[in-house]
């Protein structure tokens, strides 16, 4: 009876348990480490599959679509299934924003700290003019870091080229060249970018890295996670936000330095841009992308709607198009990502803050957060921080994902 691990269990053990009574075979077994979900198929046989999970948490096992919950030691029956199957298996603890709430963490600091950041299974609060940075495997405990030099970092990246992480780190600085990157996110190395600017945005996909800003047409994007390049963008604008998924880079402009516009673009490999109309103009803050129901690769942009048309974007073909959206109140939504099945948004207006499962109907939530805040997700977690001249405080708001070993047998198809 073979057994077939995935992903590669660390140690190269396998982690299935003893089969059932009931199984004649295991169909597949590993365990969730290093990402919160997986996606594989498995072929049937016509029989009953019996799901197995254990760990620190619930496993959600989703079968061509249907989905089952794994409670810890336990084993849960399935329909039969023939032929070859879509799998997923998550360790995400079931997210309900309507009764999520956020709670205050310890990463306050007397220094003005950048956007967080999730990169590579640690949230990052990058330096704001200062040597300090802060860094959290759970987004609720934050440990203070040195960085090398006193700069404004608005955003730190994570990447992995040819088999190498890099962590990322451009300068925002009109006066400055210099950028840093690092293969462990402690150690960093000084080297210089071909052109200055107010990079704040930071995206990684393709095996490329892109940072853009308020630099009119020229960004600067890295193929190789060491040096830079200057791109073209399709205008001048303040660039603020760019983000990847599906393939895509999207960016929308323009930022706070320019006023309203309906500035959109869209590239596959980073340094080649396409201009898109967004369906209104604001000024547009942040996009973001998520998978919604693992059919619908969709991208959000979100920006001031105090202009009183209460209104976001939407785009589901990778940010060459734009419809509009409605959100609730007229706020300044400063930051948006997707986590756990949703959209979510916060503003720099009141202390509330928005959710949408689809990216087109938002939800507006009564608990308190912070103003002018950013928001990531990572591991389960949403955290936001809040920034303003020498203090920052953080919130976060869910629960961890956690480790959780899985089995799927085959359930038997001749029994004595």
């Amino acid at each position: 009876m073979g057994v077939n691990v995935f992903p590669a269990a660390s140690g190269g053990a396998s982690y299935s348990s003893q089969p059932p009574a009931s199984a004649s075979s295991v169909l597949l077994d590993g365990q969730l480490v290093t990402a919160t979900s997986i996606t594989t198929s498995v072929t049937g046989t016509g029989a009953p599959w019996l799901l197995y999970a254990n760990g620190g948490g619930t496993t959600t096992i989703t079968i061509a679509g249907t989905p089952y919950t794994v409670t810890a030691g336990s084993t849960v029956g399935t329909s039969a299934y023939t032929g070859s199957q879509s799998v997923t298996i998550s360790s995400l603890p079931t997210f309900t924003p309507s009764t999520a709430v956020w709670t205050s963490s310890n990463a306050y600091t007397s220094v003005q700290i950048g956007n967080v950041n999730y990169c590579k299974n640690k949230f990052f609060l990058p330096p704001f003019g200062s040597t300090t940075y802060l860094t959290s495997s759970d987004g609720v405990t934050w440990t203070s870091n040195t960085f090398p030099a006193s700069v404004v970092i608005y955003s730190f990246i994570y990447g992995v080229i040819s088999g190498t992480g890099y962590y990322l780190a451009p300068i925002s600085n009109f006066a400055s060249t210099s950028f840093y990157y690092s293969t462990n996110g402690t150690s960093w190395t000084a080297t210089t970018n071909p052109q200055a600017g107010n990079y704040q945005g930071v995206a990684f996909g393709n095996s490329t890295f892109v940072a853009t800003g308020s630099n009119g047409t020229t960004n600067i994007y890295s193929t190789n996670g060491t040096t830079w390049s200057t791109m073209s963008m399709p205008s001048s604008s303040a660039w603020q936000s760019v983000t990847f998924g599906n393939g895509y880079f999207v960016a929308v402009a323009p930022g706070n330095l320019v006023g309203a516009g309906t500035k959109g673009a869209y590239s596959t490999n980073g340094y080649t841009w396409t201009a898109s109309t967004l369906g209104f103009s604001q000024i547009w803050n942040s996009v973001a992308y998520g998978n919604v129901n693992g059919t619908t690769p969709t991208f959000v942009a979100l920006g001031d709607s105090t202009n009183g048309y209460n209104l976001a974007n939407y785009s589901t073909n990778n940010g060459s198009t734009w419809t509009n959206s409605t959100v609730p109140g007229s706020n300044n939504y400063t930051s948006v990502t997707y986590g756990n099945g949703y959209f979510v948004a916060v503003n720099g207006t009141n202390t509330t803050w928005i959710y949408s499962a689809n990216g087109i109907t938002w939800t507006q939530s009564s608990s308190s957060t912070s103003t002018n805040s950013n928001v990531a997700y990572g591991n389960g977690i949403f955290v936001e921080n809040f920034s303003a001249g020498a203090s920052t405080t953080t919130k976060y708001m869910g629960s961890p994902a956690t480790i959780n070993a899985y089995g799927i047998y085959n359930g038997a198809t001749v029994r004595a």
